[in-house]
């Protein structure tokens, strides 16, 4: 009895169109994740970065689905810690990644959200990951009172994300 070549171990194999399209997905993410490690940008606050590899994430996420983009957001993640952030850093980009991932999945099957706006949502809840992270981490709620830095600033990068992802997916169509 041979077994039909979609299956594998009783479990689906993945497609070579799924594996081709978020391999280059996240190649394409881990490119804006160098160039925003080499981009001369400190505004003296720690933690606040611009988020740009984050608009193949929301593209994959408007274009082909919930699985194509937490596959895009995990993989570049963790590729991009270890060349860039190290353990801790692609501890807390985990973290941020899937709380954001989650709110942008939730709200954007509501409808109610433009994609500046499920955007703007996952910059401050991907800065609410990483400060959960930092709390358990360092055993002190002290880290929250951070928060409305990170708020505004989770606000304004996810604006920028959410602009940049909508002329991405209105070149795409």
């Amino acid at each position: 009895m041979t077994q039909s070549p979609r299956k594998t171990s009783g479990r689906k194999a993945l497609s070579a169109s799924f594996i081709a399209r978020v391999g280059l997905m996240a190649a394409l993410a881990l490119i804006f994740s160098y160039v925003e490690a080499i981009i001369p940008y400190n505004p003296g606050v720690p933690g606040i970065k611009l988020g740009i590899a984050n608009v193949v994430t929301v593209v994959a996420l408007y274009k082909f689905g919930p699985k194509d983009a937490a596959a895009v957001s995990v993989i570049r993640v963790i590729l991009a810690g270890l060349l860039f952030n190290g353990l801790f850093g692609m501890l807390y980009a985990l973290a941020g990644a899937v709380v954001s991932l989650t709110g942008m999945i939730l709200l954007k099957k509501t409808g109610l959200f433009s994609v500046t706006g499920v955007s703007m949502a996952a910059g401050v809840l991907h800065n609410m990951g990483q400060l959960l992270v930092a709390a358990a981490l360092i055993e002190d709620l002290r880290i929250f009172f951070y928060f409305p830095v990170l708020l505004f600033s989770g606000i304004a990068a996810g604006i920028l994300v959410g602009v940049a992802s909508a002329l991405a997916l209105r070149a795409l169509r």
